[in-house]
């Protein structure tokens, strides 16, 4: 297997229990598509990375089912493509845990080609099954056609295709109401920029911004943000959320980078 940023393999004993554990429900329409292949062939494993990757999709592979978990924790997620015959355990089970846990669109790829298991495979949860070999062209139309169902259905969605209501280290923030409640049930009041400042954070949890970056996700119209009132408006959310602002552990700062927003966010 060549040497590839877009292929992570990870060793069994880093796997969580949780396959969600930092797994975001949501994605903002300017991140690129994240697509985790689990699939131990490495001829598949190059297939789906090259072509995936060349239509415009962020591809990360895993080979065992251990690995899918560990991925999954550390990096959000829009859809997994998922064989059945692993080293570590059987696809089918790791359905069944996938859909107890999440709505987290599945594509079934698979050489079974006995109808049977397509039909089992569907009625555990997974979105698609296409059987091996299979034309890459169709794929992608699948994995469109899965992606675009999943992006219309379930909770509602604020007009920049958000969830509009997630939560974050015991908060609640609702953006399309503008609206943030405590663990207790507080309102707590924003202003337009902290509210914008927020809202861009939720969007990309656990990923450093940068000052440039938070002045462009920030921009109100008829107001302008400058480049030292980030750190004001960084300093007033800190003194709204963090439970210590001297030591904030939800807005993190990352010395010459920038900061991030380094707390789980999930859909309710």
């Amino acid at each position: 297997m060549r040497d590839t940023a877009r292929l992570v393999y990870l060793p069994h004993e880093s796997a969580p229990k949780s396959f969600l554990a930092g797994t975001v429900l949501f994605r903002d329409r300017g991140v690129v598509t994240h697509i985790l292949a689990v699939e131990d062939d490495e001829q598949v494993q190059e297939l789906l990375s090259d072509y995936l990757s060349h239509e415009g999709f962020r591809v990360t592979v895993a080979a065992t089912g251990a690995a899918m978990t560990a991925v999954l924790a550390a990096d959000p997620v829009d859809l997994i493509l998922l064989d059945l015959r692993l080293p570590d355990g059987d696809g089918l089970a790791l359905v069944r845990q996938l859909r107890s846990e999440s709505q987290l669109p599945v594509i079934i790829l698979s050489g079974k080609v006995e109808e049977v298991d397509r039909i089992v495979g569907l009625e555990l949860g997974a979105d698609d099954y296409l059987t091996k070999p299979f034309n890459p062209r169709e794929l992608l139309a699948r994995i469109k056609a899965v992606l675009r169902r999943a992006g219309e259905g379930g909770v509602a969605r604020n007009a920049e295709g958000l969830r509009a209501v997630v939560c974050f280290a015991g908060w609640q923030f609702d953006l399309a109401a503008q609206r943030l409640l405590s663990s207790d049930g507080r309102d707590v009041d924003l202003t337009k920029a902290e509210y914008a400042l927020l809202a861009a954070f939720v969007k990309q949890p656990q990923k450093v911004l940068s000052r440039d970056q938070l002045l462009d996700l920030t921009r109100i119209d008829g107001a302008e943000v400058f480049d030292r009132s980030i750190d004001v408006l960084i300093l007033r959310l800190r003194r709204k959320i963090e439970a210590n602002p001297k030591e904030p552990q939800i807005i993190r700062t990352e010395r010459g980078l920038g900061y991030v927003f380094d707390t789980r966010v999930k859909a309710v």
